[in-house]
């Protein structure tokens, strides 16, 4: 017969086999943030996940596709939240464009994860692949899931007609600077601006610059 202690080790040791992917991306995740896309080696994440690099090899083939899947596990489930939002949102469109964006910064931009777009700015130059990457599955998503809330604002009388091509990268840009400056300068919160007063702020200049009033005109 078995002993129980015996059953215990085999079932733990299936449970951290079937874990390991997850475990290498969110290895992968912390060292992408601390140290960038150039410096992380698969090394350093092997060991970070408590495995071996041979074991990460099982899972994927290189760095790239370990950055893809750190892309497409964190950020890309926040982004059909958003869309799942938009597609059944009933109030009106100041309520949901707040909502959309409150939802990114929680998913996105107060995690670990809020320091890809950081890692992205700083090395597209060096990576085109990466950069290219992250430009069809998370830019492109996001901007179209923005541009869709400004468009139904402007088709229901809410918003003033505005150039939405535009207008999308000016409401998504204070939010990634917001991103950036977390997890670089502001690494040890020394501006002293809490994430409630910045989004407050952020929604009273850019709600009023996208509101229209009974004249037509922006307020």
């Amino acid at each position: 017969m078995t002993s129980p202690s015996r059953c215990a080790k085999k079932t733990t040791h299936r449970r951290r086999k079937e874990a390991r992917p997850g475990e290498l991306t969110a290895a992968a995740l912390d060292l992408f943030v601390e140290k960038g896309y150039a410096a992380t080696r698969l090394d350093d994440v092997a060991a970070r996940a408590g495995v071996s690099k041979g074991t990460l090899y099982l899972y994927f083939d290189g760095k790239e596709a370990l950055f893809k899947a750190v892309v497409r596990e964190g950020i890309l489930p926040a982004l059909a939240e958003g869309e799942s939002l938009v597609a059944g949102f009933a109030g009106n469109s100041e309520e949901l464009l707040r909502a959309v964006v409150i939802g990114i910064w929680r998913l996105i931009g107060s995690q670990r994860l809020g320091g890809i777009p950081k890692l992205i700015f700083a090395e597209a130059g060096n990576f085109p692949e990466i950069a290219s990457f992250y430009h069809e599955e998370v830019i492109q998503r996001g901007t179209t899931l923005l541009s869709s809330v400004i468009e139904r604002g402007i088709a229901r009388g809410e918003f003033r007609a505005v150039d939405v091509h535009v207008t999308v990268h000016l409401v998504i840009a204070p939010v990634l600077m917001r991103m950036i400056w977390r997890h670089s300068i502001d690494c040890c919160a020394i501006a002293g601006v809490t994430d409630e007063g910045y989004f407050a702020e952020y929604f009273e200049i850019m709600l009023r610059g996208l509101r229209k009033s009974p004249s037509g005109k922006a307020n």
